[in-house]
């Protein structure tokens, strides 16, 4: 797979940009939703009713199925809305380039090209821009289902209805972990659908997705699930396990509906991975699981707060696993670091640290742990079960409320500087010279006040060190999860490594950006 060449679209709704010109852009569909169920209940006035499914298998297609999917179309199609946004976006003052919100491209705004832009005093209003996306009816009276980037920072919303009337939306609530939104219009009874919630979709079946691709409203296309359970790297990615699917998914079918051959909603769509920035069959969709969860509680006007602890994690690879000397069926969280004051610290848990369970409950990643932690209503309290040091030990933590837009600071986070330099000091071990922190040695290199350990001035040319990135600034705070003040603790710890057979030594190293576990090969001994 050429990764250099293919990237993951997080907004799939086309939005432009009038600057004198109008600009069009794309960007993909990225979100979380969860599936409130779409079984055939009582009638309710407004409610599209599916096919009912056979008995002990819930996805067996009805008679005829794969020869058409007209008649699921016109049964649930009326429910499908095309949202129209307009955003203001802010632009420097005489000029300069401006981004239109999700995606990567700028353009050159010239002096006094945006209202606002000339005169002093004046405040900038920026360019309007307008998007185009897709959502759905999940009630009769009026609540639609989208993705959250589709009306992000919107200005106006309007709702166009499959008979072509446009109705004005208003916000009701949004969360951007998931990227899903909740709007509403005024009127009805309108033609809606629902979430399936009882049963799986499973590799294979069919579905069809319906939405606005670029901006022609009302399109389906089929296709089957080619895959669940997919991470994708992007924010919104932390919290859902996306249903790939091989319908084709295009710009603008952000916040559609996947449906299942009885109709009912299994998905939103919401991503792709491509090439080329137009659908190759790989697009991915949030299981209703997650969304009527979410949903559910934006339409009752309710915050979404997730648990929080307050630790940068990582999954525990194979090479982390082997320089530690565990088994290779050996399952857990690292965590990097621990932000002070948060439940974590107070909690006791310290980098270098492997969460093996929650609340009894094992866990294979990180991303096991960071969703079990979010589901914990903030308040109450956890048992985590973790390895320190090759014991296992048991910790309570009263989890805290998560931050909003949690990691995203990181983003813009922009590249250090090169420190002075300075002569080199310390003792030469694996490939690394190395000496404990001071004061000027602090200053020099940008060290945090409370990091401690061993910094690296000088790394060997061509050397196991040099191959596993490290260089000059960075602090080792722990080798094999003991940490280390002095060259001689050093020496001792590779020393034990060496001892008990291994090839390999872990450093929890401190970089200029954050805490990252390093496995370094240990040169043979002499």
């Amino acid at each position: 797979m050429e990764r250099r060449h293919a990237m993951v679209k997080r907004k799939e709704f086309i939005l432009g940009a009038a600057v004198g010109l109008t600009f069009a852009a794309a960007a993909t569909a990225g979100g979380v939703i969860q599936w409130p169920g779409a079984q055939a209940e009582a009638v309710q006035s407004g409610r599209l009713i599916p096919s009912s499914g056979v008995a002990g298998a819930a996805f067996a297609p009805p008679q005829g199925a794969p020869r058409s999917f007209a008649d699921i179309f016109d049964q649930v199609a009326p429910a499908v809305v095309q949202i129209d946004v307009r955003t203001r976006i802010p632009t420097p003052r005489g000029g300069g380039m401006f981004t239109i919100p999700g995606t990567p491209f700028q353009f050159p705004v010239p002096p006094g090209a945006a209202p606002g832009g000339q005169g002093e005093g004046e405040e900038d209003e920026g360019i309007v821009s307008q998007g185009s996306g897709s959502g759905f009816f999940i009630s009769a009276d009026g609540f639609i289902v989208t993705n959250n980037h589709v009306i992000e920072n919107a200005q106006e919303i309007t709702i166009r209805l499959s008979d072509e009337r446009e109705l004005t939306a208003r916000l009701v609530g949004r969360d951007a972990d998931t990227d899903l939104a909740v709007l509403k219009v005024d009127g009805g009874p309108f033609p809606f659908v629902q979430f399936e919630e009882n049963a799986t979709p499973r590799v294979g079946d069919w579905v069809l997705a319906v939405g606005n691709p670029f901006g022609l409203g009302g399109t389906a296309t089929a296709g089957i699930v080619s895959s669940t359970g997919r991470n994708l790297p992007l924010q919104e990615s932390t919290f859902t396990d996306f249903l790939q699917i091989d319908a084709a998914i295009n710009r603008g079918n952000s916040g559609g509906p996947t449906f299942d051959i009885y109709g009912r909603v299994v998905g939103v769509n919401t991503a792709i991975f491509t090439p080329t920035g137009g659908s190759v069959g790989v697009g991915f969709a949030i299981p209703a699981a997650t969304a009527r969860a979410i949903t559910d509680r934006l339409m009752r006007g309710q915050q979404i707060e997730r648990g929080y602890l307050g630790v940068e994690i990582a999954n525990l690879l194979p090479d982390l696993r082997e320089a530690l000397g565990l088994p290779a069926d050996f399952r857990g969280a690292y965590i990097n670091d621990v932000t002070p004051d948060t439940p974590a610290s107070r909690a006791g848990l310290r980098a270098g640290d492997i969460v093996t369970s929650v609340n009894g409950r094992r866990l294979d990643g990180s991303t096991a742990v960071t969703r079990a932690v979010a589901a914990t209503q903030p308040g109450e309290t956890l048992e985590l079960e973790i390895l320190r040091e090759g014991r296992p030990q048991t910790l309570t933590v009263r989890v805290g409320r998560r931050p909003e837009n949690l990691g995203r600071e990181l983003q813009d986070t922009p590249p250090a500087e090169a420190p002075a330099e300075a002569p080199v000091t310390g003792e030469l071990i694996e490939g690394l010279r190395v000496t404990p922190v001071t004061a000027a040695l602090r200053q020099r290199f940008d060290i945090p006040a409370d990091v401690s350990g061993l910094v690296i001035t000088e790394v060997t040319p061509r050397s196991a060190a040099a191959r596993a990135s490290l260089q000059p600034g960075h602090v080792i705070r722990q080798v094999n999860q003991r940490p280390v003040a002095s060259p001689a603790d050093f020496r001792t710890a590779i020393a034990a490594a060496r001892g008990a057979d291994r090839s390999v030594a872990l450093l929890l190293v401190r970089t200029p950006e954050r805490n990252a576990p390093v496995v370094l090969e240990l040169a043979e001994a002499e």
